[in-house]
């Protein structure tokens, strides 16, 4: 039986005509010719003409042949195998680039193609200075969005690292006042001892000190005021730290260098700005390692640390326990964050660290803090590994290398 007949492919619309064709050759920034089969000249756009003045004695008007324009074995390798390509240097560095391709239908003809290197390599130039305007933009764009992300994650915190200040100024202040009432009493009972120095028979003034000392209980000042101080100090210590932290954590990294950092102390002021977050439905535990110091940027660090923390107080829900721990393997330090939460399901698994995922509410996460953590991690040459089951919580681990590699050289 016969096969289905094959009918050729018909054009779709008009063939273009010889003065389209031209007016499209003399628009080419590439020379192109055309020869006959013998060598002689047809054909050349105004490019092709430009480029043979610079780089041939004689020019195209005066009868440049194939012979004349390519070396010999080019146009006897182009007979033979329907085309040649190969590069011509005319000194001052002048560089041809010259593709030629033969056809033996109608008597035969040669079509020669020919572009200038200085051109292209302009041209190459051109696009790395471009490329490196849209890495300056990239770069600053990105540090915009970190940034952004930091404060509406303190933002997001703001209430709770509110309370950690207001609660130990709280009683800061309540100690100053009870301060306040002791040396008053101490400076009654000072008073008592100056008039007894001043007096003629200091020992009769001794029942009126005893009365003074009972009445405003100097026994329980002079027990209780260390622990007043200390109380004090403690409290402002702590808005210190979170002070601080807090300025670590809102500053820019533009001006930040890389540095040798112990990942505990970012971990411990990570926890010291979040804690008010966590602690009421959080059991913490801590298996800190022996860590090396380790090459990175730690208030981009500390935004990693932020991110996956928050998330795993938001994924425990009523009542529930975070595992920090740490290690060292060879190279590598890994920080590792677990949660006993629900787990996160299969599907979103393949997507967390998608820009503008979140499986959480409106309005309780942007959607970036993980897409940004997993850029901060990869900027430090490391990885964030992820297990999790449903039903059995989840865990992030952060790997990173104890030293930056080296740039190539």
């Amino acid at each position: 039986m016969p096969g289905p007949a094959v009918t050729e492919p018909q054009a779709t619309g008009r063939t273009p005509s010889v003065q389209t064709l031209q007016a499209l050759s003399d628009r080419m920034l590439e020379g192109v010719l055309l020869y006959d089969a013998d060598g002689r000249f047809l054909y050349a756009n105004p490019a092709a003409h430009a480029l043979c003045r610079d780089c041939y004695p004689r020019d195209l008007a005066s009868g440049l042949s194939l012979d004349q324009l390519l070396p010999r074995d080019a146009v006897v390798q182009a007979r033979a195998d329907g085309r040649w390509n190969g590069h011509l240097s005319f000194g001052q560095d002048a560089i041809l680039m010259v593709h030629v391709y033969y056809v033996p239908e109608e008597g035969g003809h040669f079509l020669v193609v020919m572009q200038d290197l200085r051109q292209i390599r302009f041209y190459e130039q051109d696009l790395l200075r471009r490329h490196a305007e849209l890495n300056v933009r990239l770069t600053a764009a990105q540090e915009k969005l970190l940034q952004a992300e930091k404060l509406a994650s303190i933002g997001q915190l703001a209430a709770g690292v509110a309370h950690e200040i207001n609660n130990p100024i709280g009683y800061v202040h309540s100690n100053l006042g009870s301060l306040q009432d002791y040396l008053h009493s101490l400076f009654a009972l000072i008073d008592a001892y100056e008039r007894a120095l001043r007096s003629a028979d200091p020992r009769s003034m001794i029942p009126e000190i005893d009365q003074t000392r009972s009445r405003l209980d100097i026994d329980f000042i002079s027990r209780d005021l260390p622990q007043l101080m200390n109380e004090s100090r403690e409290g402002i210590e702590r808005v210190t730290r979170i002070v601080r932290d807090l300025k670590d954590f809102s500053r820019s990294e533009r001006d930040e260098s890389w540095k040798l950092v112990d990942l505990h102390a970012g971990l411990e002021s990570t926890l010291n700005i979040i804690w008010n977050e966590l602690k009421y439905n959080t059991t913490l535990e801590k298996h800190y390692g022996t860590l090396p110091p380790v090459e990175c940027l730690p208030s981009e660090l500390n935004q990693v640390f932020m991110n996956v923390l928050i998330n795993a107080g938001q994924a425990i829900g009523e009542r529930g326990t975070i595992r920090v721990q740490t290690g060292h393997e060879g190279d590598e330090v890994w920080v590792e964050i677990a949660d006993s939460g629900p787990g996160i399901p299969p599907e979103a698994q393949q997507r967390i660290f998608d820009p503008f995922f979140t499986t959480k509410p409106v309005g309780k996460g942007t959607g970036l803090g993980l897409s940004i953590s997993y850029g901060i991690v990869a900027k430090h040459h490391g990885r964030i590994d992820v297990y999790s089951r449903i039903g059995e919580g989840s865990k992030f681990r952060i790997v990173l290398p104890v030293r930056q590699p080296q740039p190539a050289t």
